[in-house]
């Protein structure tokens, strides 16, 4: 039994991504089969809580939390590390998006990190990283928004909004998550920036983003006014 496996888990929130997890899931056991996942759904109507249901009869460290309603991602995030720390086994929080565009093979190179750095970042801009089917807005957004927000906070990583993370359990437990207020992806900058600032050695690991092929991606414009904003609001 992989103990370093065993300490680790992953967590997913989801909206609608029946579809998508219902390959996720499997794929993520079959590469490193003693992880525990938490999939955070928000009531989606497509049935994603029942598809969790029916998987976790055939993987044992699936576990499901749902939520009422949608709240958005961070809420989703912060319900779900909350589960998972109470848990003292467990030694390392992976952050995921549901709709396969976190490839599930960096989680081992991820895993192997954890001893020596405290957030393990995985990349799209540093060599070897790369976003694949996006429209160019989309691309040029994101390099936008990249750029923006490390120019703001002073984060000395290249990919602030990357969903794709592995963060040591010891420095999440000292985040005060009343100190976010926020809804979106501006969530992953904030939670970057207070982990940064909580002295976090931060390692990044280039990945591949894959644009979602099933499903509706969840990017509004209050999601980027409010990613606009979120930066100034942490200094």
């Amino acid at each position: 039994m992989n103990d370093g496996e065993r300490g680790a888990i992953v967590v997913i929130p989801t909206y609608n991504e029946k579809e998508n997890v219902e390959n996720l899931i499997p794929a993520i056991f079959s590469l490193v089969p003693e992880i525990h996942v938490l999939v955070v759904d928000d009531n989606s109507p497509d049935g994603t809580a029942e598809a969790i249901q029916k998987l976790k009869k055939t993987y044992s460290g699936l576990r499901l939390l749902s939520r009422r309603r949608k709240e958005g991602l961070g809420k989703a995030y912060v319900q779900g590390f909350e589960e998972a720390l109470k848990d003292p086994q467990i030694s390392t929080l992976i952050m995921m998006d549901a709709d396969l565009s976190h490839d599930p093979k960096h989680l081992k190179e991820m895993l192997a990190l954890r001893s020596e750095y405290d957030l393990v970042i995985g990349s799209r801009y540093i060599p070897g990283g790369a976003t694949i089917g996006w429209e160019l807005w989309r691309r040029l957004l994101s390099r936008f928004a990249n750029l923006y927000a490390r120019t703001i906070i002073g984060a000395p990583f290249k990919d602030c909004t990357t969903g794709y993370n592995a963060i040591s359990a010891k420095i999440l437990s000292t985040v005060n998550f009343d100190t976010i207020n926020l809804s979106g992806y501006a969530f992953i900058i904030h939670l970057k920036y207070l982990l940064y600032k909580a002295g976090a050695r931060v390692r990044e690991i280039p990945i591949v983003f894959k644009n979602r092929t099933a499903g509706t991606s969840k990017m509004s414009l209050n999601i980027i006014s409010e990613g606009v904003l979120a930066p100034w609001k942490m200094l």
